[in-house]
């Protein structure tokens, strides 16, 4: 995505949510949506079979 692109979502975004983002911060919000949506992309890429179910229980 452009920066221009990612900061229209920003003013969106904090538009719907009835906030303001100050000037300064404009720069590490976008640098942090970048990471989440490369990080998004990275899971929505993984490939998985049909068949693939969650684990009825998770322990770490």
């Amino acid at each position: 995505m452009t920066d221009a692109t990612l900061d229209a979502f920003i003013d969106a975004s904090a538009e719907l949510l009835g906030i303001t983002i100050d000037p300064a911060w404009r720069d590490p919000v976008r640098a942090n949506l970048t990471v989440s949506l490369r990080m998004g992309a990275l899971v929505m890429d993984f490939p998985l079979p049909d068949d693939a179910e969650p684990a009825p229980v998770f322990t770490a």
